[in-house]
Formats: structure tokens, C-alpha cells, sequence
């Protein structure tokens, strides 16, 4: 037998195959399910938040525009709406490397009343949530995406980016995009207007929201508002904050007082999803609907992503296995034979 280049090549990835396929064969013969993953991140004590209120919401996009304001975001018009929109109206439809906040709208049959489910309507933001153990961190090879020790804030640093975008593909959410249409492009996501906060101000969404139903705080106190007001019954009145919950970041504001319309899903956004986020939401429709992915579980997906690689690397085992496989392979189809 003459062995070819190509020959070659093709033993090559065979082995290459039968390495990875064994290796496969390892995570499959766990004695557990999740034996290979690693620990979740908690969350930092002081991580900060937001907490969005759907049923308080009226849908006058405040909060858009002075995301827009806030970050020297420009104003984004969608190709189909260029008929109508000579350009100065700001009309996002989605997250985009133009627009890091934007309100959407459930909408169903008649959509008659607000907050119901058939024949209703109802508002959702859509933001960067800032995960406890986020998978756009987790990927990025060179750190352009770091959670802040303290606040936990998932931020972006343009300088030590490459452009690999692997953040956009690994999100769950949907939360990071590209500057297409930049010659040299950055990532665009919410990093809760951290440059805001340093001053001692609020993110700029949660400053101008008219309702209270963008409110910022610790992650914790959010959590325990938004178990408060899930337990509340419709008809009854309730204190509503708004700005910051404890009244520290931007100064302490009046709230208002308000009955309750309409039930709360007994569903916290965020409190549990991929291992909790700091951003967490209440609605009075189901989440599903407002096209939040709810099938996900309770631990965040780097927990086995990094668990399988830290398994199959340390020592080097793996890579050891696949090359020792690849040698034996070249020098099996070698001995004895004479090499073009």
C-alpha cells in the first residue's frame, strides 16, 4: 500500500474521530448526569439590578429613548418603515447594534384589555438581564466580556475585543449584537449604564420611567418587591416605589399607590432561569408568550460547558489521546511501505 497526502488526511480524521468519539463515550458513562459540570457562580451580594413591572408599563418607550440619550445610540429606522419614517422618528423593533433597550408588545384577538392573555395586550423590555453566570463571559477568549466581582455587571471592554462574536451565538437571550454595518464593529449590549452609576445616577431607563415599573436596587431587594407583588390579589391597593428602591442611587422619589388590576403569574423572571439573572421581570401574562425562553433549566449553561472541557484538558489527557491516536495511525499506514 503507497500512502498518499491524501491518504494521509483521511487516516487522520478517522483518528481524529475515534479520539472525540471516546471521549464522548466518557461523558456518556458518567456515573451522574451532571458529574462533569462544574459549581454555578453565585451571585455577588451587592449585585444591582433592575426589576420591570409589565402590568405597570404603559408602552410610551421613555426608557428607549433615554437608553438612546444615555449612550449616544442613534436612532434606528427598520427597512419597512422607511415609507412613513423619513428618518428622525426612532422606531426599534428589536435589540440591534443601534438599540440596547427596546419594548415589545404581546398582542392576542381582540386585545381588549391589558394584562390578559386572550383577547389582551401586554409590554415586556428586552435588555441585556446580566446573568449570575453569563455564557457571553464564558466564551469570550481574550475577556472583552467581564462580570464586575461587586456590582455584577456584565461588561464589555472594545479595546480587548476581536470581533469573534462568539458572545452573540452563545447568549440564550439574545442580548448581544454586532455593528454590521461598521467597518470595524463592536458589541452592543446593555451594561446598565455603569458610567451612570459611578456618578452616583440611575440607569437612565429606570430614571425617566414614569410608572415605577423599571426599578433599580440590589438584585435581593428586587427579588423581595417582586415576591410582594406577586402575592398581591386584584382589587387591592398597594405602595408602588420608583427610581431606586432603596432611595440611595439618584435620591430618594415619591412612589404612588395604586389597586391591583390583575393577577401576577406566581412567576419571578430571572429568579431561576440559567442559574438566576440580576435583571427580573413580573407579568400578569405568562412569559412564554411575552417570547422569554422558559424551558431552560436552573443552572447556568457554562456549568457543563466548562465542566467537559476542564474534564477532558486537565492533564492534558484529551489532547494527549487524540495525538497518541494520530501517531499510531501514520505509523501503522507507514511501516512497510514506501511514501510518495
Amino acid at each position: 500500500m503507497t500512502l498518499s497526502r491524501r491518504n494521509f488526511l483521511s487516516q487522520a480524521a478517522r483518528g481524529s474521530a475515534a479520539a472525540a468519539a471516546a471521549a464522548c463515550t466518557a461523558v456518556a458513562a458518567a456515573p451522574e448526569a451532571n458529574a462533569l459540570q462544574r459549581p454555578p457562580k453565585p451571585m455577588p451580594a451587592d449585585a444591582v439590578g433592575l426589576l420591570y413591572d409589565s402590568t405597570l408599563c404603559i408602552g410610551c418607550k421613555a426608557c428607549v429613548k433615554a437608553c438612546k440619550d444615555a449612550n449616544g445610540m442613534p436612532v434606528e429606522v427598520a427597512p419597512d418603515q422607511t415609507a412613513w419614517n423619513g428618518g428622525e422618528w426612532d422606531t426599534p423593533v428589536e435589540l440591534s447594534g443601534k438599540t440596547l433597550n427596546v419594548i415589545k408588545v404581546y398582542t392576542n384577538g381582540t386585545m381588549a384589555e391589558k394584562d390578559r392573555e386572550t383577547d389582551g395586550f401586554a409590554f415586556i423590555k428586552r435588555q441585556c438581564l446580566h446573568c449570575a453566570d453569563p455564557s457571553c463571559v464564558s466564551v469570550c477568549p481574550v475577556s472583552a466580556m467581564t462580570k464586575d466581582a461587586k456590582t455584577g455587571i456584565v461588561g464589555y471592554n472594545p479595546d480587548a475585543c476581536i470581533g469573534c462574536r462568539y458572545c452573540v451565538l452563545s447568549c440564550p437571550f439574545g442580548v448581544p449584537k454586532y455593528e454590521y454595518d461598521q467597518a470595524f464593529g463592536q458589541i452592543r449590549k446593555c451594561q446598565l449604564c455603569k458610567h451612570r452609576l459611578a456618578e452616583n445616577q440611575l440607569p437612565a431607563c429606570a430614571d425617566v420611567c414614569p410608572t415605577g415599573a423599571t426599578l433599580f436596587g440590589r438584585t435581593e431587594d428586587l427579588k423581595a418587591e417582586a415576591k410582594r407583588r406577586v402575592a398581591l390579589k386584584p382589587g387591592e391597593r398597594a405602595h408602588f416605589p420608583r427610581g431606586d428602591i432603596a432611595g440611595t442611587v439618584g435620591g430618594k422619589r415619591d412612589g404612588h399607590e395604586a389597586p391591583v388590576r390583575v393577577a401576577y403569574q406566581p412567576h419571578i423572571y430571572g429568579e431561576k432561569e440559567l442559574g438566576g439573572t440580576q435583571c427580573l421581570a413580573v407579568s400578569a401574562v405568562p412569559f412564554d408568550k411575552l417570547n422569554l425562553p422558559t424551558n431552560v433549566p436552573d443552572t447556568g449553561y457554562p456549568t457543563v460547558s466548562e465542566g467537559i472541557q476542564h474534564t477532558l484538558y486537565a492533564g492534558m489527557v484529551g489532547p494527549a489521546t487524540l495525538l497518541a491516536g494520530l501517531v499510531y495511525l501514520a505509523h501503522r499506514n507507514t511501516k512497510d511501505h514506501d511514501v510518495d
